[in-house]
C-alpha cells in the first residue's frame, strides 16, 4: 500500500502541468527540444529559467517579438534566441527590455543581478575537454531538480556507480576518447555528479533499474560487490528509492531505452525529458511527451520490486558473486 501511495504523490509532482505559487495550474506553453544537431553549446539551468520570465514579461507588455526587436536594433531571431536560452543574456540588451517592458528599476536590478549569474560557468565547465554539450544541459539539470526519475536497463544509474564500475563502464563505451587520461576525467565527473546525493538541498530520487544491470558482469567479482554494496548504502538515505525490476516479472514498456525526468522546485522549468542516443540526446517538455514517459515509468515502478524487496534482491546477488 505504501508503495502504491508513493507511485501517486509522484504522479502529482511530475505531471502535465505546473503549479505556480498562488496554486494555479501552469500549461507549458512552447515545447523545448535541443539535440546535438543543433550548433550551440547547452544553456544553464539559470539561462532556461531567465529566458521563460523575459518572454513573459514581453507578452504581459502586448508586445510582439518584432516590436521587441525595434528597441535593440537586431532581428525579431535575437530575441527569440535570448527568450530560448539558446545565447547569454547580454546585460545592455536585457536593461533596455526590461525598461520597455515596464519593469520596476528594483526588479529590473534583481534581474540583471540573476543574469549575470546565471551566464557564470558551471562547476562541470573544467571537464570541457572531454564532456559534450549535449551532456553538459543534463549536469545542470541534474544540479537544479527537485526530483529526478530514472530507468536503467543496462548499467547502475550514473549517480549511484563506483569509481572501479563506472571506469569499466566508461572504458566499454568509449569511442573516440579513449586515452586513460580521458577515461580518468569522466570518471572524475561522475564521481563529482554524485555529490547532490549528500547535498542538504538534496534532490528527490527514484531510480529504476532492470536486473539485467546487475547480472552484468563489469570489473569482475569484487568490482560487482562493492557496487552492490554502494547501492544498498544509497538506499539508506531518506530522499532515495531504488527499485530493480526482476527477469521474474516479465516483459515491461521500457524495453526502448534509458531516460530520465526532471521535476523543478522553479515555476519558470516545465518537468523535462532526457533520452539519451548514441550520439547525443534529446531533452523534451512537450506534455504529450513528458505524460508518455511517466505514465511507462509509473507502470515499470508498479511492476519492479518493491523498495524493501530490492534491497533483498541485492543482498541475495552479493552472496553470489
Amino acid at each position: 500500500m505504501a508503495h502504491c501511495s508513493q507511485q501517486h504523490v509522484e504522479r502529482r509532482q511530475l505531471g502535465q502541468s505546473r503549479e505556480t505559487p498562488n496554486g494555479a495550474a501552469r500549461a507549458v506553453r512552447t515545447q523545448w527540444r535541443w539535440d546535438v544537431s543543433e550548433p550551440r553549446s547547452a544553456p544553464t539551468v539559470g539561462q532556461v529559467v531567465l529566458g521563460r520570465r523575459l518572454l513573459d514579461l514581453r507578452e504581459r507588455a502586448g508586445l510582439k517579438r518584432e516590436e521587441a526587436a525595434r528597441i535593440l536594433r537586431v532581428a525579431p531571431a535575437t530575441v527569440r534566441r535570448m527568450e530560448m536560452a539558446e545565447v547569454s543574456l547580454k546585460i545592455p540588451y536585457l536593461q533596455l527590455l526590461l525598461k520597455s517592458y515596464g519593469v520596476s528599476d528594483e526588479e529590473a536590478e534583481a534581474f540583471v543581478q540573476l543574469a549575470e549569474e546565471a551566464n557564470k560557468p558551471g562547476w562541470w565547465q573544467r571537464f570541457h575537454d572531454i564532456l559534450p554539450d549535449w551532456f553538459s544541459m543534463h549536469v545542470s539539470l541534474e544540479g537544479a531538480a527537485a526530483l529526478i526519475r530514472s530507468y536503467e536497463p543496462h548499467f547502475v544509474p550514473g549517480l549511484m556507480q563506483t569509481e572501479d564500475y563506472a571506469r569499466g563502464v566508461l572504458k566499454a563505451g568509449a569511442i573516440g576518447q579513449t586515452r586513460p587520461e580521458d577515461i580518468e576525467r569522466h570518471v572524475a565527473l561522475r564521481m563529482q555528479r554524485q555529490d547532490l546525493l549528500t547535498r542538504e538541498d538534496a534532490p528527490r530520487i527514484w531510480a529504476v533499474m532492470d536486473e539485467t544491470a546487475l547480472r552484468r558482469p563489469i570489473g569482475g567479482p569484487e568490482v560487482m560487490r562493492a557496487q552492490i554494496d554502494k547501492l544498498l548504502q544509497a538506499t539508506k538515505l531518506p530522499h532515495v528509492t531504488l527499485q530493480v525490476i526482476p527477469f521474474s516479472s516479465g516483459p515491461h514498456p521500457g524495453t526502448y531505452g534509458p531516460f530520465v525526468l526532471f521535476r523543478f522546485a522553479m515555476p519558470e522549468l516545465p518537468d523535462m525529458v532526457y533520452s539519451e542516443y548514441l550520439t547525443g540526446a534529446v531533452y523534451l517538455d512537450a506534455r504529450s511527451e513528458v505524460a508518455t514517459h511517466l505514465e511507462v515509468m509509473d507502470r515499470m515502478a508498479a511492476q519492479a520490486a518493491t523498495a524493501h524487496r530490492t534491497k533483498e534482491i541485492l543482498r541475495d546477488l552479493r552472496k553470489e558473486l
